[in-house]
């Protein structure tokens, strides 16, 4: 029984709307594993981040997100003020109810809501990495914010950016047939890169992931081998496809096979960069949420937050799939 000062947010929107139905369902799921706690529906985009900081500055030890991956992005932006971690012990628990729960995956926590549910209670904090990216918002204005799972720039901003748009189920079946569409209209991006100090030559990039995490998209493997407490970002840049060639590949990305093509290079530091070529416009996305445009550099803050996971024998994750 978790008896620490509990705050539970719930996004009931997500999961198209799921959430908000089965709510009294998870509630009382809940209540066989904590012992008390207080809850709060969010209304709207953003809000998660400023419930999540009243919640912690008032004394709260355990925050648990009850949503996806957009929901726990938010969640942890809420850990900070100020560039700051309001207080280093509150801890961070998930219960996936979302269209994209990918991050839980690199955790080796269920996804499903009933097994997640049953591991809540022993599963064990442990420190993560958390990603801090600066970029232009949709104003073009200069904005900051953290990312907890993979920043995504290139077809995948395109790709978020549809489904979003057309308000489709974020499913894996979605993203791939939003993908496919999308990359028959889709334009490579020349784009600069830096890692650490060593500059890239200004190159046409289908897809560039900047991955904390090691799965994205609902499944897609696209940073197989990140490590979430390594202090380290994993970069994936997949070089221009032609529509043709990128069809015959694209399964790839569901197992991992994609980092052994030819147009696929991982890099990792602790810092990058990348600037578009003069006249494009690269969308950016964090955890699935479009958020604005390149030129962007993106940092790993080492071991932050700490988040309820499920440990192997030997004290780290346990890969899955």
């Amino acid at each position: 029984m978790i008896k620490s000062k509990t705050q539970v947010i719930v996004n009931p929107a997500s999961d198209q709307g799921r959430t908000r139905r089965r709510w009294r369902e998870i509630k009382e799921a809940l209540k066989n594993y904590i012992r008390e706690f207080h809850y709060e529906f969010t209304e709207g985009p953003l809000q998660a981040i400023d419930l999540t900081r009243e919640a912690i500055k008032s004394g709260t030890e355990l925050v648990i997100g009850v949503g996806g991956d957009g929901t726990l992005n938010e969640i942890a932006n809420g850990f900070f003020e100020s560039r700051r971690l309001i207080n280093p012990k509150t801890e961070l628990a998930i219960v996936p109810s979302g269209t994209g729960c990918d991050f839980t995956r690199s955790l080796s926590l269920p996804t499903s809501l009933k097994q997640a549910l049953q591991v809540l209670p022993q599963a064990v904090s442990r420190p993560v990495d958390i990603g801090r990216v600066t970029y232009r918002n949709q104003e073009g204005k200069e904005e900051e914010r953290f990312f907890i799972n993979v920043a995504d720039f290139g077809v995948g901003g395109e790709v978020v950016h549809e489904v979003n748009r057309k308000r489709l189920e974020r499913k894996a079946s979605s993203y791939f047939r939003t993908l496919v569409a999308t990359m028959i209209r889709y334009r490579q991006k020349r784009i600069k890169i830096k890692v650490e100090d060593r500059e890239l030559p200004e190159d046409e990039y289908l897809i560039g992931a900047v991955a904390n995490g090691r799965i994205f998209g609902k499944g897609m493997k696209i940073a197989p081998l990140a490590q979430v407490d390594d202090g380290l970002l994993d970069l994936v840049l997949i070089k221009g496809m032609k529509f043709f060639e990128f069809l015959y590949n694209s399964w790839k990305i569901f197992t991992g096979a994609h980092l052994r093509h030819p147009k696929t290079s991982l890099w990792r530091g602790r810092r990058l960069e990348a600037v578009p070529a003069e006249g494009e416009k690269v969308i950016l996305e964090l955890d699935g949420e479009e958020v604005g445009y390149l030129p962007a550099v993106f940092e790993i803050i080492p071991r932050q937050i700490l988040v309820k996971a499920k440990l192997s024998l030997q004290g780290r994750p346990t890969s899955s799939g």
